[in-house]
């Protein structure tokens, strides 16, 4: 009896839409960035979404389960020290390592991806298509985020001035007032809002739109300050050159490391997929608050890309898993 033919996925149905819009954003704020009285309105609606963004943050996760799951705090432990101790360590050295290659713009942005936090759905979801161990992602990547909005910042602080980009101390007022107070908030308010926005779903759709409209308002600054001028076709070879290298030495790394350390398969699964992602989500309305408006858009540039070969790699490396027998996953690591 021959099996039913595969159906073939058309290739536009392949494509992330979220990602989709984002690229669609930056095209536009290329071709038509605002002016003039829109320059406002745009900054000010931009300032608005990024602080119900943090709120919403702030409403979905949850410290109870987060604490509740702070018992496997080994796993939890390497897979935060990979996200905020190792990743901007191999970011520092990145500028040691190829000295004149990297232009301090583009070092920039690819020293951002490495003082971010992990993703929490793509975690989650590579981790559960992976069979890895769900209940410590859902538990790591929730913390990461959690930790993040307050470790990134400080991390940005102390190591982005090492590459001439000065925090303005406005900005340290702008942090605490569109991030930590409304994600602060919304960590308060859960009593009364988690169950409206947990049984509200398309409400990340509003996440969407509010990273979109950021996207669109820095690289709109980017084009205004002569942002593809500075930029050449070498400085993106090099965001993805780099990019290409970093990403699978950190896959590889986690892998080996929490082997080493005698971890099962599953938990290696968690910890490769939890701390190797680098959150677009959390990455790019931070960046619009922390850093002058002129530097956003090459500060985001590289953390695009990276997501994008984040979701690819990522995607075949969890089918791989996928398909490993059940004996692979009980064999020791060590």
């Amino acid at each position: 009896m021959t099996s039913p033919a595969r159906t073939r996925v058309p290739w536009w149905r392949r494509i992330d839409p979220f990602m989709a819009a984002i690229v669609t954003a930056a095209v536009l704020a290329t071709v038509l960035p605002a002016r003039g009285v829109g320059v406002p309105v745009v900054d000010w609606a931009s300032k608005i979404t990024i602080a119900i963004l943090f709120f919403l943050y702030g409403v979905r996760l949850k410290p109870s389960e987060t604490l509740t799951g702070l018992r496997h705090w080994r796993l939890h432990t390497v897979i935060l020290a990979f996200t905020f101790v190792a990743f901007p360590i191999i970011g520092m050295i990145m500028r040691v390592a190829v000295p004149g290659l990297i232009n301090e713009e583009v070092y920039r942005g690819l020293l951002y991806i490495c003082l971010l936090p992990s993703t929490v759905q793509s975690s989650i979801n590579f981790t559960s298509i992976a069979k890895g161990n769900v209940p410590a992602a859902i538990i790591s990547a929730s913390m990461s985020n959690l930790l993040g909005v307050f470790i990134t910042p400080l991390l940005a602080i102390a190591l982005m001035s090492t590459t001439g980009l000065h925090l303005d101390p406005s900005s340290i007022l702008d942090i605490a007032v569109q991030i930590l107070l409304p994600f602060v908030i919304g960590q308060l308010s859960r009593r009364w809002t988690a169950d409206f926005v947990l049984a509200h779903p398309k409400l990340k759709l509003f996440d969407q739109a509010s990273i979109v409209l950021v996207v669109y308002r820095a690289f709109g600054q980017g084009v205004r300050d002569g942002l593809w001028q500075r930029t050449s076709v070498h400085d993106i070879v090099v965001i993805c050159a780099v990019i290409a290298i970093l990403l699978p030495l950190m896959l590889w790394l986690t892998w080996k490391v929490a082997a080493w350390l005698g971890f099962d398969r599953r938990d290696q699964i968690a910890i490769q997929f939890c701390g190797t992602k680098k959150s677009l989500a959390t990455g790019v309305p931070m960046a619009s608050v922390m850093f002058p408006a002129a530097q956003v858009g090459m500060i985001v540039l590289p953390l695009m890309i990276f997501h994008q070969a984040q979701l690819m790699v990522c995607s075949w490396l969890a089918g791989k898993y996928h398909h490993k027998p059940e004996e692979w996953f009980e064999q020791k690591t060590r």
